[in-house]
């Protein structure tokens, strides 16, 4: 197992998963008398992210889209999400909060669509073992993040969610553009 690219999957996918950037919400939700069931909700994102990881090759294959190309969508979905974590805003809408375990926490803030789209674009760069490896590395940490949030979120403070946020929000820009770079010239070279 190659332990530096099992680590750069993960952060790759810590950043885009952000459950410290969730923290917030999850101490709100709390807060405002909902229960997160944090067994329930990782058991529901990992079925949707391992299906999609596993069987994303196959829905690929069905719409007839390449790696290449759904590698430099994916890029582009990810440089939206960092833009958000960067900028402050928020361009993917529809987060509701009618049942807390499974929506919003399982689908769309753990399982979203750019979890989903990183999952299957990390594939033209990393074996399937890797990503598996660090898609449960930070199952574990949404895990703990969800059953201690809201003494993380009293331990840490607003000042050090912020800088974590904007940090990993640039960090999923470079790999956004790094991952642009190395699947466009494939696309290039094919047409």
């Amino acid at each position: 197992m190659d332990w530096l690219s099992v680590f750069s999957v993960f952060m790759v996918l810590f950043a885009v998963i952000d459950t410290m950037g969730a923290l917030p919400v999850l101490v709100d939700l709390q807060k405002s008398g909902k229960k997160i069931n944090a067994v329930k909700t990782v058991a529901i994102a990992s079925t949707i992210l391992y299906v999609f990881m596993f069987a994303g090759e196959f829905i690929l294959n069905l719409f007839n889209v390449d790696f290449s190309s759904f590698a430099v969508a994916g890029s582009i979905v990810l440089l939206f999400l960092s833009l958000e974590m960067i900028l402050e805003t928020d361009f993917f809408k529809g987060r509701s909060s009618d049942d807390a375990t499974v929506i919003p926490i399982a689908f769309p803030l753990i399982a979203g669509p750019g979890c989903i789209t990183t999952l299957i674009s990390l594939q033209a760069e990393f074996p399937k073992s890797v990503i598996a490896t660090a898609l449960f590395l930070n199952l574990v940490v949404v895990f703990i993040v969800l059953k201690f949030s809201v003494k993380i979120e009293q331990l840490m403070g607003e000042t050090i969610n912020y800088i974590l946020k904007k940090f990993f929000g640039i960090i999923l820009l470079a790999m956004a553009v790094r991952m642009f770079a190395s699947n466009i010239s494939a696309l290039l070279h094919m047409n």
